[in-house]
This record gives C-alpha cells, structure tokens and sequence, in this order.
C-alpha cells in the first residue's frame, strides 16, 4: 500500500540479484523482469499463466539470444501438458535455438531442435 514501505526486493533474474530492489522494464511489452523461478510459481498457481514472461531468455540470462534453457524448459513443460503457447512463438524458440546451436557448429542438434518445429510447412 502507499503508507507501507517494501519489505521484500521484486523476484529478480539471478544476474540482476545484486543491484539492489530494482525494476528493469521489458522493453517490449513494458512487463518487468522477474525470475524464472517466479514464473513456474505462477504457473503452478494458474495454468493459463502466459508462457512468453516464462520463456523469455532474460528470466535466466542477461543475454537476450541465450535460448538453451528456455527451449529445455519448454520441452518440460509440453511434456506436462502445457500447450497455450503461440504457435509463432514457440517458432521462434525453436529457429532461436537452432541458430544459436548452428553458429556454435552444432548443426546436428540444430536438426533436431528443427524436428520439434510445430508448422511442418
């Protein structure tokens, strides 16, 4: 409330854990940056919680093109039956981390990533 002071710090990504109660802004829908952790928590509470806040890279990492452990988590997730992600969305996860596993000369798993692309034109 307005007469009452935070007395916990926003649930903060790990390399933001530092810097104190501060709220980066996501620039692209004006969301701010939680961390992944929080996410699943929601999602564990409401199983329509939106899948893109969870799966953005930069719940994890400070690098935005880190697509790993989203991807992973993704593949978890449809295993449990989560399946209200975009269909545009969950493309770019997948051509992200095929990119990001090509360009580290990784193209076997690129192949593989690719197999799980949900638009098989």
């Amino acid at each position: 409330t307005s007469e009452c002071e935070k007395y916990a710090c926003c649930p903060l990504p790990p390399y933001l854990e530092d810097s104190g109660c501060v709220i980066e802004e996501d620039d692209n829908a004006g969301r701010p940056l939680r961390d992944v952790c929080f996410h699943l928590l929601k999602l564990y509470s409401d199983r329509s919680y939106e899948l893109d806040q969870l799966l953005d890279p930069r719940s994890v990492t400070s690098d935005p093109l880190d697509f790993r452990l989203s991807w992973h988590l993704w593949e978890v997730l449809r295993a449990l039956n989560y399946s209200h992600l975009s269909q545009q969305s969950w493309g770019v996860l997948n051509t992200s981390y095929a990119a990001q596993l090509e360009s580290e000369g990784l193209w076997e798993w690129a192949v593989f990533v690719m197999l799980h692309e949900p638009d098989t034109q």
